[in-house]
């Protein structure tokens, strides 16, 4: 059976922050397009590789990387919510196959999902439980992250394993490209928000909106060329997407975490998932690359970037 893919930044900010009205139509008809494709191509399984954005994994127990066995969306920014349809046994296969072949995957069977697993499913499909899924999370937000070179062999392993399912598969990459998000570092911050780094959850509607708005007053600034956030960084996204596209993953592993922050932002790291997914599409031995998008959107504080194998 073929293995399909798709990577797409997502962002929060869609719709909460105006941007450019043209903009705004193309990056919605593109998602609309591509949920046609998938609609035709009718996956029997999603594989989900996304970050957190501290609203489900928290430094009370931070793995490199988490298979959901059941998984629910929180609903963040109004975007999604509800339970995952995780084929249990399935995601249970998974973890033992990778855990076969040397990547220390973790599992939860409490997996809280923020927008970053929620929104790309939603804008192909509408809901977050619309085909089988089996979310992997992939620590992008919480220093020490796992190296790209991990990132690397653990996509690829999923997709050695996904290659020999009789099924139709869809790898989704959901992250990145260069944004600056205000999430705070346990070094430095103080003690409430340390807290919350170390164990946050369920925050009250009331602290959510709160931070939430913080992120909406960030992206207005960052479109007005004021504030503390890093610029877009169109150059660097592109390239990087070209890289991805030719299975070159040599720049990005040779890439410090710090180089990267410096270049692409702290959200910048989300680009894991990326590497992720086209690792295992190079496992499957899948090609066909098609770069189908891209834009520097500020308002939204995203290099907003779609691909497709």
């Amino acid at each position: 059976m073929p293995v399909r893919m798709i990577c797409a930044s997502h962002t929060p900010l869609m719709d909460h922050v105006e941007a450019d009205p043209q903009v705004d139509r193309d990056v919605r008809a593109h998602f609309r397009a591509l949920g046609e494709e998938v609609r035709a191509y009718d996956p029997e399984l999603l594989i989900l590789f996304s970050p957190d954005h501290f609203k489900g994994f928290f430094y009370d127990m931070m793995p490199p990387f988490t298979v959901g066995i059941r998984a629910s969306a929180i609903g963040d920014y109004d975007i999604g919510g509800g339970d995952f349809d995780v084929p249990e046994d399935l995601a249970l296969e998974c973890v033992d196959y990778l855990l076969q072949h040397d990547i220390d995957m973790a599992l939860s069977y409490r997996m809280q999902a923020d927008h970053g697993f929620a929104q790309i499913p939603v804008l192909l499909t509408g809901d977050v439980a619309t085909y089988p899924t089996i979310p992997i999370h992939i620590n992008c937000a919480g220093p020490p992250r796992p190296s790209f070179r991990r990132v690397r062999d653990m996509g690829y392993q999923v997709g050695r394993w996904a290659a020999g399912l009789d099924m139709r598969v869809m790898i989704i990459g959901s992250g990145g490209l260069s944004h600056d998000p205000p999430i705070p570092s346990i070094k430095t911050a103080p003690p409430p928000v340390r807290e919350m780094l170390i164990a946050g959850r369920n925050p009250s509607m009331e602290a959510r909106r709160a931070r939430e708005e913080s992120n909406f007053e960030i992206a207005r600034k960052l479109a007005r060329g004021e504030g503390d956030a890093l610029p877009l960084n169109p150059e660097w996204d592109q390239a990087f997407m070209r890289q991805m596209a030719a299975n070159d993953f040599d720049a990005i592993t040779a890439m410090s975490d710090d180089e990267l922050t410096a270049i692409a932002g702290c959200g910048g790291h989300e680009v894991r998932t990326w590497v992720a997914a086209y690792a295992a599409m190079s496992a499957a031995e899948q090609s066909d690359h098609q770069f189908v998008y891209y834009e520097a959107i500020p308002q939204w504080n995203a290099g907003m970037g779609i691909a497709t194998a």
